[in-house]
């Protein structure tokens, strides 16, 4: 097997859900039968993903490591390159390295109350770890999922969503800035669901992931509720070419977002010489 750190693992796509109109959920399998079954990650961690001859992106896995064997990338047309993902089909290979960064701090989490607050596609990533959560239920307290979208066509995981609240302990709260005229849900930003949502800061990790706005907002109504600037855990996003820390694309400051992040608690993204 090589040692080089760039060369990608070759992976066959095994199914394709169609999410929104803009958004597909990617299960993939290495081909190689060894690396398949070595192959580990955490919640949080993202996968360098190439096109042959086009290119590669940083794209956050979706799937829980509870859930072993293939792996689910829930990847967003958002350009050329992620336009390119979606002309494949089931049977189609591509490229795959990692998994890269940082993850959520699962062992921190054990034994507390979790709040998760999602826009758009910052769903994704989060939904590894509340399937994680989910999986190992007896490990975890109250568990309240937050998510906002831009219309009811733009929300992700509508399968799922209806599942986890008949879980033990499981709240999930969905809200849309454009309602159409058969919704008869919330309306309006995700903070909106604050009053819904029965919070606490007391045994409470919070952690966020969307469009950086949303998560400024987000951010300073928690402060306001009580939670400490340890327990907000949050993502942020650069353009990361390497993922490993070698070419600097991703750097903010002294810290590079492919290995000292993506994950950050808010006391160490305040530090950061950079808005949310």
């Amino acid at each position: 097997m090589s040692n080089n750190i760039y060369l990608p693992h070759i992976a066959v796509i095994k199914d394709i859900k169609e999410e929104t109109g803009d958004i597909k959920t990617f299960t993939l399998a290495f081909k190689d039968r060894e690396w398949k079954r070595s192959f580990s990650f955490r919640p949080g961690q993202f996968m360098m993903v190439s096109v042959f001859q086009a290119g590669e992106v940083p794209i956050s896995i979706s799937s829980s490591p509870t859930q072993p064997g293939n792996l689910q990338l829930s990847i967003k047309k958002a350009g050329s390159l992620t336009g390119k993902i979606h002309e494949h089909k089931v049977g189609d290979e591509i490229g795959l390295r990692g998994p890269y960064g940082r993850s959520f701090p699962v062992e921190r989490l054990i034994g507390k109350n979790l709040l998760f607050v999602a826009g758009g596609i910052g769903l994704a990533p989060l939904r590894s770890l509340i399937n994680y959560a989910l999986d190992k239920r007896t490990e975890f307290g109250r568990v309240t999922i937050l998510h906002g979208a831009r219309t009811p066509s733009d929300i992700p995981f509508r399968h799922e969503l209806s599942l986890w609240p008949k879980e033990r302990d499981v709240k999930v709260l969905v809200t849309v800035d454009r309602p159409d005229s058969k919704w008869r849900g919330s309306v309006g930003p995700v903070t909106t669901l604050w009053n819904k949502a029965d919070l606490s800061g007391q045994d409470t990790l919070a952690i966020i992931c969307g469009p950086p706005v949303m998560i400024s907002f987000v951010v300073m109504d928690l402060l306001k509720m009580g939670f400490s600037e340890d327990d907000i855990i949050s993502t942020l996003e650069r353009h990361m070419k390497c993922g490993v820390g070698k070419c600097g694309h991703c750097s903010i400051g002294h810290q590079l977002t492919c290995v000292d992040g993506p994950v950050f608690t808010y006391r160490e993204m305040k530090e950061l010489p950079t808005d949310l």
